[in-house]
């Protein structure tokens, strides 16, 4: 990690949002123009924001990384629609039918890698938002995503272990969640088959709409670094949030919330690689939550 991106995640971690634009705005301006959305890179490691002001302009807003960063990001879109002329979001097509329930946020239009949209007055990846409109995560209300609820259980827990091969020291061991599944009924959020003892074995629908129902179905989520719990918060749902030692650059390692989403709280390993001592954490909290729940406290 060189000197500027080391000192970005820091101030990112901290909150400390002046010092981490400041950063962000120096890398902008140092660019080679002639690099910008180059074809030979992967999406996720091109560039297509020149840093310029994105006021009374046709914006296209491009989402190259994951479904987790475009969740996360896609708070900024009802601000975006208020200051660009226009707002076009290429996203994944995945995301489609559930950012058209943000409310009025532009035009959304399938994100295709074979055939992506042509230039805009004014290009942007939708992680840069918050540079591009200089304004904090918390500056924005919480809910900003929506879905109908799933009929569960009372007290039902969603689970998910795995954040997939993206970032595969991210994921848990299947086996270790099934204390909480002593604790409280719970569901699988992952959609594959599971041993666990949940309501459904089979999986979670590959489905990002039914996934959200069943999200804004249970009472909380436990969930590793992954969409999952972007989704969650973006939902404003209860969510505990099982990290690695040394985090992603949104995660402080060493807090128990998160200035992304008040509704998360954060278990980050005491150090790499061991899950046990987090997921013990996890089941005593969670031990005592039904607890509390039984005596009506």
């Amino acid at each position: 990690m060189n000197d500027a991106l080391q000192h970005w995640t820091s101030a990112m971690r901290a909150g400390h949002y002046g010092a981490a634009w400041a950063i962000a705005q120096a890398t902008l301006e140092a660019r080679d123009p002639a690099s910008r959305d180059d074809p030979s890179l992967p999406y996720h490691l091109r560039w297509v924001w020149d840093g310029s002001d994105v006021r009374g302009r046709d914006v296209l807003v491009r989402c190259y990384h994951g479904l987790g960063d475009t969740i996360q990001f896609a708070r900024y879109l009802p601000l975006l629609a208020e200051r660009a002329r226009s707002v076009t979001i290429e996203v994944q097509p995945r995301l489609l039918d559930l950012l058209a329930r943000a409310g009025p946020i532009g035009r959304l239009v399938p994100f295709d890698p074979e055939a992506p949209l042509p230039r805009s007055e004014c290009d942007i990846e939708i992680t840069e938002l918050d540079l591009a409109l200089r304004t904090p995560p918390e500056a924005v209300a919480i809910p900003y995503l929506q879905a109908s609820r799933a009929v569960l259980p009372r007290g039902t827990i969603g689970l998910c272990h795995s954040a997939g091969d993206w970032v595969a020291d991210r994921s848990v061991p299947a086996n270790l969640f099934k204390s909480f599944c002593g604790i409280a009924s719970c569901i699988t959020l992952t959609p594959a088959p599971t041993a666990l003892p949940v309501l459904n074995p089979k999986g979670c629908p590959f489905d990002i709409g039914a996934t959200a129902s069943l999200v804004a179905g249970v009472d909380l989520v436990i969930t590793v670094d992954t969409m999952i719990a972007h989704l969650a918060g973006a939902m404003g749902k209860p969510t505990w949030l099982l990290l690695k030692a040394d985090p992603d650059w949104r995660w402080p390692p060493r807090a128990a919330t998160s200035g992304w989403y008040p509704s998360m709280r954060l278990y980050a390993q005491p150090w790499a690689g061991d899950w046990t001592p987090v997921v013990e954490r996890v089941a005593r909290d969670l031990a005592a939550r039904a607890e509390r729940r039984e005596d009506g406290r």
